[in-house]
C-alpha cells in the first residue's frame, strides 16, 4: 500500500472480486477483438468505446434493446481505472503512465452513478404480499413445524431402512416367500396398510404388461423386499407372492407411506380441524420438508431483518439459552455474524428476537440432516427460487387445504423484508434510534449524530421514514372519511371534533356534487382537504392522537410540558383527553385489555380491596370505550 498510493484499502467480498474479475475478462476479450493485443497500446479512445459498449444492451444482430444500469457502467469503469492504479504490480505488459482517463474522474461520476445520497431504491415489502406470507410461515413454523420433524424423522429412518444402499441387504436366488409373508404379518398385526407407489412408477408397471385392474399394481413391491432384507424385488416372484399379498391388501389396504394417521390442527383460517397432512410419497414428504424450511428462513427475515448473509452465517447451537426476568418476560438471543462492512469472515454478534423468530430457528435445527454444533444452519441458499417454491405451495392444493390466504404474485426479496422492518420500528417514537441498533448499524447512526453530521445516512433515514409517516396518515384520514360517509363514526371524547371536521369536509364537496351528479370526486381530491388534519395524527396502542391543541394534551398536562409540540404516546389516557378517537380498529386493543383485567380480578384475593378497586374502575372503562366502539359502529340501514 506504501508502493499504490491509490490501492484499495478496504478487503472485497469474493462475490465482488469475481465480478470484477469478470469485467476485466470482458474487457480484454473485447480489446482483443478490437484488435489491441498489448496493454500498452490502450488509449482513452478505447476506454471511452469501451464504455460506451457496455451502456447499452444489444440482440444477437447487435441492435441496442435498452440500456444497462449505472451499476454495471461502473464497474466498467472502474476495472479500467483499476489498470492504471494497479499498474506498477505489472511487469511484462501494463498500460502507459501518461494515461489520463476521463480527466481523472471517478467511476461513480462516470457511470452517472448519483446514488450516494439518494433515496433507498428497494420498496418495502407491500403489505398485501407479507401479510398472507408472514401468516403462512408463522403458521408452519408453529401448527405444522413439530408435525413436519417427526416427518423427516420417518424419512431419515426410511432412507436407513429401505433404502437400495442399506447395509446388509442381500440379493435373493429365489423366491423369499417365508421372509415377506413375514413382513406381511407384521402389517396386518400393525394394522398398517401396505405402502403405494407413485403415479407414474404405476404407470410404468402398466405399459411394461401389467394389468391396469390388477389390485397389486399400486403396490410397492422393492419396499417389502427391502424390509424383507433383499436388495431388489424381482417380477418372477410375483405369482408366488400374489396370494399372500392381496390377502394382506384386503385386510389393511393401501397407502402412501409418510404422514398416516396425521393428527388433527386447528386450519389457518380458524374454520375447524383437519389431518396436518395427507398422506405422502417420499418426494412429496422431502418437498414439505422443504417448504417448512422456507417458512422458518421467512420468519427469521421478516421479524429479525437479518441480511442474507447474515442469516447463511447462523449455526446450529445458535439460539443462546433464554434469560428469564419475571413472569412474562424472557429475552432471546441468537448468536452468529456481522458480514457487511466488517473484515473478511465477518465478526460475531448477537440479535435479541421474540420467540417467533427463536422457535423458526429450533425449527430449523430439528430439520436439519446433520445437527453437529458449529455447521451452517440454514447453508446457502437462492432466496428468489426458495420464495417462489414456497408460494406454488400454499397456493396449491395443499396450503389451500390448510386454509392458508393466497399469496398475490408479486416480487419479495430479503431486503425488501428488511426494508419494511425498519419502517414499521422508525415509525414509532423513539424508533429511528431502535431501528439502527436492531437491524445493527447503530455504529454509523451513533457516529453520525455524535458528529451532527448533515445529510448522513440517520438524517435521510429520517427524512423518509417520516415521508412515509405522512403516506400513513393520510391513508389512514382518508379510510375514516369513508368510514364516516357511510355512517361509521368514532368513538372517544374526541370523537365529535373529528366528526364535525369530517362535516365540513363533506360540506365543500356537496357543491361538485349538485353540479355534477354523475362525477365523483376521487381520493386526490379528497386528500387535499384532509392534509391539515393528517400533519396532526399521532397512533396510540389503543386509539389515533388528534394534536391540534397542546394545551388541551391530557398526557401533556401530566408530564407538566403543555408547551411541548408533539404528544407523549406512552402517556396517553384517551378515554379521558379530549384529542383521542376510538375507531373499530382498537376495538380488539380494550376487548383484550377487558379480559386480562377480569383475570386479574379474579386472581385477587378477598384482602386487596384497594388494588380490587383500582383495577374494577380499569375493566369499567374498558367495557365503557368497547360499548361506545360497537354503537358508533352500528350503521342503521334504511328499510327498502
Amino acid at each position: 500500500m506504501a508502493t499504490l498510493a491509490r490501492a484499495y484499502r478496504t478487503p472485497l467480498h469474493v462475490s465482488t472480486s469475481h465480478g470484477r474479475l469478470a469485467e476485466l475478462i470482458r474487457f480484454m476479450k473485447w480489446l482483443t477483438a478490437r484488435g489491441v493485443t498489448s496493454l500498452e497500446d490502450l488509449n482513452s479512445i478505447d476506454c471511452d468505446a469501451y464504455l460506451a459498449h457496455r451502456r447499452y444492451e444489444r440482440d444477437e444482430n447487435d441492435v441496442v434493446v435498452g440500456e444497462r444500469s449505472t451499476g454495471t457502467r461502473q464497474i466498467a469503469a472502474m476495472i479500467v481505472t483499476d489498470l492504471l492504479s494497479y499498474r506498477d504490480l505489472f511487469a511484462a505488459d501494463r498500460v502507459p503512465a501518461e494515461l489520463r482517463l476521463w480527466g481523472g474522474a471517478t467511476p461513480s461520476a462516470i457511470a452517472e452513478n448519483n446514488s450516494r445520497g439518494a433515496q433507498n431504491k428497494t420498496p418495502p415489502a407491500s403489505d398485501e404480499v407479507l401479510q398472507p406470507v408472514l401468516a403462512a410461515a408463522l403458521h408452519l413454523v408453529h401448527v405444522i413445524g413439530p408435525h413436519v420433524v417427526d416427518l423427516a424423522g420417518q424419512v431419515r429412518l426410511a432412507d436407513r431402512d429401505w433404502s437400495t444402499k442399506t447395509d446388509d441387504l442381500k440379493s435373493a436366488t429365489r423366491v423369499p416367500l417365508a421372509e415377506i409373508t413375514r413382513v406381511l404379518a407384521d402389517y396386518e398385526q400393525a394394522g398398517e396398510p401396505l405402502p403405494l407407489m407413485r403415479e407414474h412408477h404405476i404407470q410404468e408397471r402398466i405399459d411394461a404388461g401389467w394389468a391396469a385392474e390388477d389390485p397389486l399394481a399400486p403396490i410397492a413391491f422393492s419396499v417389502l423386499a427391502r424390509q424383507a432384507g433383499f436388495r431388489q424385488f424381482h417380477t418372477a416372484w410375483l405369482p408366488t407372492l400374489r396370494g399372500p399379498v392381496e390377502a394382506t391388501l384386503k385386510t389393511v389396504g393401501a397407502e402412501r407411506p409418510f404422514g398416516r394417521a396425521a393428527a388433527h390442527v386447528e386450519k389457518a383460517d380458524g374454520n375447524g380441524t383437519l389431518p396436518w397432512t395427507l398422506p405422502l410419497h417420499r418426494e412429496e414428504a422431502l418437498t414439505l420438508i422443504g417448504v417448512v424450511r422456507t417458512a422458518a428462513i421467512l420468519t427469521l427475515a421478516a421479524v429479525t431483518g437479518m441480511r442474507a448473509s447474515e442469516l447463511m452465517e447462523l449455526q446450529v447451537g445458535c439460539r443462546r439459552p433464554p434469560e428469564e426476568y419475571g413472569p412474562d418476560l424472557v429475552r432471546y438471543r441468537l448468536a452468529g455474524k456481522l458480514i457487511k462492512g466488517q473484515p473478511l469472515g465477518g465478526v460475531h454478534d448477537e440479535w435479541v428476537v421474540i420467540h417467533d423468530a427463536y422457535q423458526a430457528a429450533a425449527l430449523a435445527e430439528q430439520l436439519h440432516n446433520d445437527p453437529e454444533a458449529g455447521t451452517p444452519l440454514l447453508g446457502r441458499f437462492h432466496f428468489h427460487s426458495r420464495f417462489q417454491w414456497f408460494r406454488d405451495w400454499v397456493n396449491g392444493p395443499h396450503g389451500q387445504r390448510l386454509g392458508l390466504a393466497p399469496i398475490p404474485n408479486e416480487r419479495l426479496t430479503l431486503r425488501m423484508l428488511r426494508r419494511k422492518l425498519a419502517i414499521e420500528i422508525a415509525h414509532r417514537p423513539g424508533g429511528l434510534l431502535a431501528t439502527k441498533i436492531y437491524l445493527h448499524d447503530v455504529s454509523t447512526a451513533t457516529t453520525e449524530g455524535y458528529a451532527s453530521r448533515p445529510g448522513g445516512a440517520q438524517a435521510e433515514l429520517l427524512a423518509e421514514v417520516n415521508d412515509h409517516e405522512q403516506q400513513r396518515n393520510l391513508e389512514l384520514v382518508l379510510a375514516e372519511f369513508r368510514n364516516y360517509q357511510q355512517g361509521i363514526l368514532p368513538a372517544g371524547p374526541g370523537a365529535r371534533s373529528l366528526t364535525e371536521f369530517f362535516a365540513s369536509i363533506d360540506e365543500k364537496l356537496a357543491p361538485a356534487a349538485a353540479t355534477a351528479p354523475k362525477t365523483q370526486r376521487s381520493d386526490r381530491d379528497v386528500l387535499n382537504l384532509l392534509t391539515k388534519r393528517a400533519k396532526v395524527l399521532h397512533l396510540g396502542p389503543a386509539n389515533y392522537c388528534w394534536f391540534t391543541d397542546p394545551s388541551r394534551a391530557l398526557c401533556l398536562k401530566l408530564a407538566g410540558t403543555p408547551t411541548a409540540d408533539r404528544p407523549l404516546i406512552g402517556m396517553c389516557d384517551s378515554a379521558r383527553c379530549p384529542q383521542a378517537t376510538h375507531h373499530p380498529g382498537h376495538r380488539p386493543v380494550w376487548a383484550e385489555h377487558a379480559d386480562r383485567t377480569m383475570t386479574f380480578i379474579g386472581q385477587l384475593g378477598t384482602t386487596r380491596k384497594t388494588e380490587r378497586t383500582r383495577l374494577q374502575a380499569d375493566y369499567d372503562r374498558a367495557l365503557r370505550v368497547v360499548a361506545e366502539i360497537d354503537t358508533a359502529n352500528t350503521v342503521d340501514e334504511e328499510p327498502a
